[in-house]
């Protein structure tokens, strides 16, 4: 999952004005900006909908920062734009592609939803030959197939927005399952990941000393698709109880990428002390996706700080002449 998850607060969507939405549009696609700006671009345009916006974030799902390509994609995927299905679906099937962008697009996929989507998602999870974007297409297919299950019922049940404003990978599990239950199911490399899913959002939700520590020792698990996800679910926490381990998580260089991503994101919304310093110090590393979620980690404290949104103010966006 990518990160930066809750970009306008309350998940609504603005309009603009056709010159604002140009120059959104191109300031994204624009690699002479420095990447925290072309976040805050980013997350003014996936509030608004429309063929201008979707087209320039289906173009930078294959920009050359693999960081920004795959916040793309995820954006697609929590807009829920069906008119981006073809895009993603190139995006899944692109084997040249960083599996970190790759495992959006599937995603994203199963975010929109339609059963259309089941037979790409398939192939990929046959064919993928990245492990975390495998494990994606499985939670993608489940998730799709629940959608279609709770439509069929004659119950109300829905799988929508979580109580963080995202749309997640998988629904929480029962809020009649215990804490103990929950962290059991969620430790267990035994079980499947979409349960593993659901036990984890329920833990977040549930929120509480026990269910943080039970999240925090899941950064354990064999999969760096889930570490990654336990990561992005402590930083929507932000529980400094958790530091300590993301800290060790962002120096390991030998973890994954997206796990290392996801952990200096996580440490961003923290925000203590410590986290800061390690997050500039790390701003260095040496793999782009880290280094780039450190700088927008700490342009986002800047703002924050500042007492101003990280996101876009369209408003004073400059008028084209």
């Amino acid at each position: 999952m990518g990160g930066f998850a809750d970009a306008d607060g309350d998940g609504n969507c603005f309009t603009a004005s056709p010159d604002v939405e140009s120059f959104l549009c191109d300031r994204l696609l624009d690699s002479s900006q420095p990447i925290s700006e072309r976040f805050r671009v980013l997350f003014s345009l996936r509030n608004l909908r429309g063929p201008a916006p979707r087209a320039a974030l289906i173009q930078a799902t294959r920009d050359p920062s693999n960081l920004l390509a795959h916040e793309a994609a995820f954006a697609l995927g929590q807009m829920q734009d069906v008119d981006a299905i073809p895009a993603l679906e190139a995006v899944l099937s692109d084997l040249s592609l960083h599996p970190i962008v790759r495992h959006e697009a599937a995603e994203a996929l199963g975010a929109i939803g339609l059963e259309s989507n089941v037979p790409i998602l398939e192939h990929s999870l046959a064919h993928d030959p990245a492990q975390e974007v495998r494990e994606t297409c499985e939670l993608a297919l489940s998730r799709i197939k629940q959608l279609k299950a709770a439509n069929s019922d004659d119950s109300s049940s829905t799988i929508g927005r979580s109580p963080f404003m995202s749309v997640d990978p998988a629904p929480p599990a029962s809020s009649r399952s215990s804490i103990g239950h929950l962290r059991e199911v969620l430790l267990d490399e035994e079980s499947g990941m979409y349960d593993r899913y659901a036990a984890l959002f329920a833990l977040r939700n549930h929120g509480g000393d026990e269910a943080i520590k039970a999240i925090i020792d899941s950064l354990g698990a064999n999969s760096a698709l889930l570490r990654h996800e336990v990561a992005y679910v402590l930083g929507q926490l932000q529980d400094k109880a958790a530091s300590a381990e993301l800290s060790n998580i962002l120096r390991k260089t030998d973890e994954h990428p997206m796990v290392r991503h996801e952990a200096a994101e996580a440490l961003g919304s923290i925000a203590d002390d410590q986290s800061v310093a390690l997050l500039e110090e790390f701003s260095k590393d040496p793999e782009p996706i880290v280094s780039q979620s450190c700088e927008v980690a700490l342009s986002m404290l800047e703002f924050e700080r500042s007492g101003k949104s990280f996101e876009y103010l369209y408003m004073q966006a400059p008028q084209v002449q």
